[in-house]
């Protein structure tokens, strides 16, 4: 998916708790539509969709 790719173009996403754009991370390939948070600390707050 985002491997090989330059960074600029990697897939991104909205983090719904903080608002700010995340891009796709090698240890996020397997699971990347499951990935809703830029970080544990988003993750904790744990606002959805």
């Amino acid at each position: 998916m985002g491997g090989g790719k330059k960074p600029s173009e990697r897939p991104q996403k909205i983090c719904p708790v903080c608002g700010r754009p995340f891009a796709w991370r090698k240890k996020w390939e397997r699971d990347w539509d499951k990935v809703i948070y830029c970080s544990d600390k988003c993750r904790m707050k744990g606002v959805t969709k």
